[in-house]
């Protein structure tokens, strides 16, 4: 059932930690080798989020274009977030297609040596609402069990490739591996909602403030264009945030963002967030937890 209504005007009162404002949690995503390809018997290669629009290879041969582009996700891009977050200590949330970590065992260790959350992004990169019940139950196991073995501690959280399927929230609750699910953009902060009479927490992600917007046609062409849309959107939240709790999902692709102009913008964001109070930097399994505690399901805090 659709909720149009949410908090409406009356927002939560809560703070976060340290009595911050506004969450900023960064979320990289990480796909590369578990996207849709001829070798895995998909009949086509994968053609969202790479640099050109409309690829010229006819579907069902190899893209090896496409297949390139994702590897310099994987080559390149993420050990240059890799290396800016760590030397700024500061705090990440893996997106991880399960089968993109068991396909690269040095990005799944250097990740594992660090304290960095991970929700499950599917098995495989690919669209849920693709998928008959069997299969969807089947890859929500998969991926939680695969984390777990290459990574060494399982995903708190849940979210699909672009949308969710109407039955992905009631298998994600019935596994009973997952701590919430980020499978929803109708609201900025988290919230809960009943799935088969049990309380389930929904972390609520964006594809606004999103590097995919370099690629989908959402009008940010340059690091000036990007890091400006960051800015003034958390200088909004964080204005707000002296009444009422605001959440900022900042969402990452290393082969979007992982360019070096790109990469520029982020840098520049990180820089301006970092000299402001009032800010919570924060892993998404943090800001779950946070929330169970100071709006618990039952309403007892």
């Amino acid at each position: 059932m659709r909720d149009f209504v949410g908090y409406a005007n009356r927002p939560p009162t809560v703070r976060w930690p340290g009595n911050a404002g506004v969450a900023v949690n960064f979320v990289l995503n990480y796909e590369e080798g578990s996207e849709y390809s001829v070798g895995e018997g998909d009949g086509r290669s994968e053609s969202a989020l790479i640099e050109v629009s409309a690829p010229r290879v006819p579907q069902g041969d190899r893209d090896l274009a496409s297949e390139s582009m994702y590897e310099y996700g994987s080559r390149v891009g993420f050990w240059r977030l890799y290396r800016l977050f760590r030397d700024r200590n500061l705090p990440v949330t893996i997106f991880a297609a399960a089968l993109a970590l068991e396909r690269n065992a040095e990005v799944a260790e250097a990740i594992a040596a660090t304290d960095w959350d991970l929700a499950a992004h599917g098995y495989r990169w690919i669209e849920h609402y693709k998928l008959d019940e069997a299969t969807e139950r089947e890859h929500i196991a998969k991926a939680h069990e695969t984390i777990l073995r290459v990574i060494g501690r399982a995903p708190q959280g849940w979210y699909c490739r672009y949308s969710r399927s109407e039955r992905t929230r009631r298998l994600v609750v019935e596994h009973g591996g997952y701590g919430y699910d980020s499978d929803a953009y109708n609201d900025e902060v988290p919230y809960w909602t009943e799935v088969s009479g049990k309380q389930h927490l929904v972390l609520p992600y964006s594809l606004v403030t999103n590097d995919a917007k370099f690629l989908a046609g959402g009008g940010i062409e340059n690091p000036a264009d990007y890091a400006a849309f960051l800015i003034e959107s958390f200088e909004v939240l964080h204005a707000e945030g002296k009444q009422t709790p605001r959440m900022m999902s900042v969402g990452l692709h290393p082969r979007v963002i992982g360019h070096p102009g790109r990469f520029a913008g982020l840098v520049k964001f990180i820089d301006h967030i970092s000299k402001r109070d009032g800010v919570w930097i924060a892993k998404r399994e943090d800001i779950a937890a946070h929330w169970r505690k100071v709006m618990p399901a039952d309403g007892a805090a």
